[in-house]
């Protein structure tokens, strides 16, 4: 298959797994509520990262079904949008392990050392539930206040499930801490 199958692939998959609720208004979600009820002030510790949450949810010792889990990701989708439009929904990627990744300007889409690296890394698909099961109809850009690059830990409970095509951690979401952009050298 060549790179841009792939591509298409893991969006087609990627965004089946997060829309797969049924839709629901806006006008029944209160933002200020929801952003309450989900933004953790604190970061939460003990987070891992998507690759090993992905080993710790397919140990051959795990319980079956969501576990419990806390990961820190990087919003972003391998050269996809990350984000669905109205939906308090994104794809989390690794974060690039040494300082490269954290330069000003860095797009780990088109660096090769971030690419080769997030090649055999899973995608988390993140999604936050109102009362009612469903997504929440609000943007997650406008109501996390986040954007592609972002780096953020989001608990709640995750299932990864080894059969598909492409690794994907689906994670339903309880709560998401926003980190503070890394300061430029000299500033």
């Amino acid at each position: 298959m060549t790179s841009g199958g792939t591509r298409r692939m893991v969006v087609g998959v990627v965004v089946a797994l997060v829309a797969l609720a049924a839709p629901a208004t806006r006008a029944d979600v209160d933002p200020a509520a929801a952003r309450g009820r989900l933004v953790l002030a604190a970061e939460p510790t003990g987070a891992l990262s998507p690759s090993a949450a992905k080993a710790k949810l397919a140990a051959k010792d795990a319980t079956p079904g969501p576990q419990p889990i806390a990961i820190a990701g990087r919003i972003g989708a391998k050269g996809m949008e990350p984000f669905l439009e109205g939906k308090a929904s994104f794809v989390l990627m690794e974060i690039p392990a040494d300082d490269h990744g954290a330069k000003p300007g860095h797009d780990s889409d088109n660096c090769p050392f971030c690419k080769k690296r997030s090649a055999n890394a899973p995608l988390v698909a993140v999604q936050f539930l109102g009362a009612d099961g469903q997504v929440v109809p609000l943007d997650a850009r406008k109501l996390f206040n986040v954007a592609k690059g972002t780096d953020v830990v989001v608990t709640g409970k995750a299932v990864f499930d080894p059969k598909l095509a492409i690794p994907v951690i689906q994670l339903t979401a309880d709560g998401i801490h926003v980190r503070e952009p890394a300061k430029a050298a000299g500033k």
